[in-house]
């Protein structure tokens, strides 16, 4: 990457060096053009052709190659920021593409997993999603249970490795398995 801006600042040396030499070229053909029509009796016109018309056939291509040359060195210094600059912005575009498809795999997932579920257990596995480690108090106030109920169906979804009681005092938290 540096390597373009490097060069672009090359080129543009190079062309400000032609443009130089071109300035140097050009005065040095003007003054022998006038020492030509000093010596020729003051006429610039030799063969029907002016002697400052011929001489500036030169300068225009060293001004058209110059020109070229320090665009070049532009576009190369000015196109390497644009390309770092949309290259972060495809990286930032993926990775919110992947995360979202990350999200909806585990929705999809999730509601595969629901589908196998009665609506009592659907009620317990959303609530602890929503609120992964959830006290079983709090679980029981969220999903309208009886203690005895969430009890046995909390029971029934260890069993099935759903979900895992943790014993923190006199409370129990209830974790997802595999958060999903």
């Amino acid at each position: 990457m540096a390597k373009n801006i490097a060069l672009g600042l090359i080129l543009v040396g190079i062309a400000i060096i032609f443009l130089i030499s071109i300035s140097i070229f050009k005065l040095q053909i003007n003054s022998l053009t006038n020492a030509l029509m000093v010596e020729s009796g003051g006429t610039c016109i030799i063969e029907g052709k002016c002697l400052h018309e011929k001489s500036n056939t030169p300068v225009y291509i060293g001004v058209a190659i110059t020109f070229v040359t320090l665009s070049l060195g532009l576009y190369l210094i000015f196109f390497e920021k644009g390309q770092k600059y949309t290259e972060e912005a495809y990286k930032e575009i993926a990775n919110s593409l992947k995360e979202s498809k990350k999200k909806e795999n585990k929705d999809e997932k999730f509601n595969f997993l629901l589908k196998a579920l009665n609506d009592d257990e659907k009620n317990i596995m959303t609530a602890i999603r929503d609120q992964n480690g959830i006290e079983q108090a709090t679980l029981r106030i969220r999903t309208d249970l009886s203690k005895t109920k969430l009890s046995v169906l909390l029971s029934e979804l260890e069993k099935k490795g759903l979900l895992k009681k943790v014993a923190e005092g006199k409370k129990n938290k209830v974790y997802l398995k595999m958060y999903i």
